[in-house]
């Protein structure tokens, strides 16, 4: 039952919103009435027990059990709701908008799940952070407003602020779970003030703070508290990164202890971005995913020694299930959607699930089964839901058009059954699965790799373009001020040229003559020789002025001495090919420009051999065709080429 229990999920989309039953049917909850109009948004209780949605003009609460209506508030155009962790209290959220009488619109609204009356209403205008956080046995709420942290007793709202504490500056703050719970606050950076965060006791909340730390490079922060609340994990991040290293801004962790007795910066031996951390279910570690691409995934204790480095990976996502027992390493957004799976006690490689357009993921309370989503308007194309089973087959598909929610329904873990000492067996697949196996075609393996231009196809990969997993060399940043050395051009070269593609370090173009020695006349060929010839017309001057004084060199029409034309390099040398053509012209073709000229010439034969066979059939030709054919009588089989570029007559004796 508990298993059943755990595998119920939800989605909600354009036109469709609903709930679905565990393995290993995966059909929708019976009695579950979908609404006739698009819900707002959806949610569970912390404890899995209640469900809820909005509608443009009511919420509706259900038991999630069974999908049973227990509740509607006739409240319009809430935008968000949220449970408390006990289901107790729901809260609504609605946009602000200006009352006639000038007053100010609470639109931040608690009601009695059980009774729907409405307890208490606040003014929120920020959609972020906008609900109240409460401790895990609801005996404490808090809301941040402006600098005052005001605290309230869920159990006597009527009371109003039981307990108040003014922060200048906070910009968040965030309750920790567990039995003693505590307050951390973050203040930003600003005006050359350095940014910090401060942890409180909730219950000594105006006694000095618990642990404190300030730093520098912090205009936001995203905190993390571990499962027992005792310590915290602050990721902080610059608007801008000065260093000019990454577009994202400049990203640092820390970590802190509740007590006071431990805090640290989380140091990191690679350059680039933190893209994910996150705490295991034991509060004992914490996963980090970090560096330029291919980013490394390290896990570290409590006291932030490495245990183990899984290497570098294109990866930028990080989970723990539920358990502790599996780690989910994968790459999304921009990236593969390759998800590795990896045993916590053995830390070795389960299986790799390629789950390509992920934009949402999330283990199942069970920690057996991986729910990947394809949402909107992410992407608008290829919608669903897939459901992986943690040793690696897909086990449920569901495509939906327009998706913008999904997520397991949540079940304490004392509810949950043991994972076990080895890796579960998966089920056997759903129908739905089945029918999209028989209908589509095998799909053909694709060669692994990345892209490469038809000019660099056949070639070995420069290690500048390889990955650091995969032998390349490791990233060397430029800071935006240069180019990185040892550029690489995709025209290809001939053999041992460097990485323009040319032995001297010139560019070389695909069709392009080889270089020679002798350059070809450029545009500006008719001002060199003119300084090299007013050499030449002294020599020639003092030439003649040996034979006969007052003897004047000719000159032509360019004033150029015609001696020193004439005293040019000999006449290019003749080469004969006595070769059979080949059909296309060789291998190298796209290199040699005489191959080139042979494959041009070899076409023009071959149409005129195909004008003969006609003409021996009796057809009419034009009579274009007969000066072909009469051409190629004429000139028999010596051709003459001649080559431009490099200065050199070829005679092409044809077989």
């Amino acid at each position: 039952m508990a298993s059943q229990i755990s595998q119920q999920y939800a989605f909600r989309a354009q036109k469709s919103l609903g709930l679905v039953g565990g393995t290993p049917h995966y059909k929708p909850i019976p009695g579950f009435e979908v609404p006739d109009v698009a819900a707002r948004s959806y949610t569970y209780s912390a404890d899995g027990r209640l469900y809820a949605y909005t509608l443009p003009t009511v919420v509706r609460i259900f038991q999630a059990e069974g999908a049973h209506l227990l509740r509607e508030l006739q409240i319009p155009n809430v935008v968000e709701l949220n449970f408390s962790p006990r289901g107790t209290y729901v809260s609504t959220w609605e946009r602000p908008v200006k009352l006639e009488d000038g007053s100010q619109h609470k639109n931040l609204r608690v009601f009695s799940t059980s009774t729907g009356e409405e307890l208490i209403a606040f003014g929120q205008k920020s959609l972020e952070g906008w609900d109240l956080q409460y401790t895990i046995s609801e005996s404490h709420a808090v809301r941040l407003v402006g600098p005052d942290i005001q605290v309230y007793r869920p159990a006597e709202w009527s009371k109003g602020i039981v307990d108040k504490l003014k922060v200048e500056g906070a910009t968040s703050v965030t309750l920790s779970p567990g039995l003693n719970p505590s307050i951390a606050v973050f203040v930003a950076e600003k005006k050359g003030a350095p940014a910090s965060i401060k942890i409180y006791g909730l219950l000594t909340l105006n006694s000095p703070p618990t642990c404190q730390k300030t730093f520098f490079k912090a205009d936001r922060a995203q905190i993390k508290w571990n499962t027992l609340g005792t310590q915290v994990l602050l990721l902080t991040q610059t608007e801008v990164d000065n260093s000019n290293k990454s577009y994202y801004g400049e990203t640092m962790l820390y970590l802190l202890s509740s007590a006071g007795n431990f805090d640290c910066r989380v140091t990191l031996d690679k350059e680039g971005p933190i893209h994910d951390f996150t705490w295991s279910p034991n509060s004992k570690e914490f996963a980090v995913v970090y560096g330029f691409m291919p980013a490394k995934a390290v896990i570290f204790d409590h006291r932030v020694r490495s245990l183990h480095d899984f290497g570098a990976a294109p990866v930028n996502f990080v989970s723990f299930n539920p358990q502790g027992r599996l780690i989910a390493l994968a790459g999304f957004g921009n990236l593969a959607g390759k998800v590795d799976i990896f045993d916590r006690r053995t830390l070795t490689k389960v299986t790799t699930i390629d789950a390509p357009n992920t934009s949402f993921c999330e283990w199942s309370p069970d920690g057996r089964f991986l729910l990947t989503a394809t949402l909107s308007p992410r992407l608008r194309v290829d919608n669903g839901i897939k459901i992986w089973h943690c040793s690696g087959p897909l086990v449920h598909i569901q495509t939906t058009d327009e998706l913008y929610q999904a997520s397991w329904r949540p079940t304490p873990a004392e509810h949950v059954s043991q994972f076990g000492q080895n890796i579960p067996l998966s089920p056997a697949p759903s129908e739905a699965v089945m029918n999209i196996q028989s209908v589509s075609k095998p799909a053909t393996p694709k060669p692994a790799g990345a892209y490469r231009p038809p000019g660099a196809r056949g070639l070995a990969t420069p290690a500048i373009f390889k990955r650091e997993d995969e032998g390349g060399a490791p990233r060397m940043p430029t800071n935006g001020t240069s180019t990185p050395p040892g550029r690489y051009s995709r025209s290809p070269g001939p053999p041992g040229a460097n990485g323009n593609g040319n032995a001297n370090g010139k560019r070389h173009v695909p069709g392009a003559p080889p270089p020679s020695h002798s350059p070809s006349p450029g545009p500006d060929a008719d001002k060199k020789p003119r300084k090299r010839n007013k050499g030449a017309k002294k020599e020639g001057a003092a030439k003649e002025g040996g034979e006969g004084e007052g003897a004047v060199p000719k000159v032509n029409g360019n004033g150029i001495a015609k001696e020193a034309k004439e005293a040019k390099s000999p006449p290019p040398p003749e080469i004969v090919i006595e070769t059979e053509v080949p059909p296309g012209g060789g291998p190298d073709s796209a290199l040699d420009p005489t191959a080139k000229k042979v494959r041009n010439l070899n076409k023009k034969l071959k149409a005129i051999d195909e004008l003969k066979e006609k003409a021996k059939r009796g057809e009419r030709l034009e009579a274009t065709q007969l000066k072909k054919m009469e051409a190629r009588r004429r000139f028999g089989r010596s051709w003459l080429l001649w080559d431009s570029a490099s200065g050199t007559r070829y005679s092409l004796v044809l077989g």
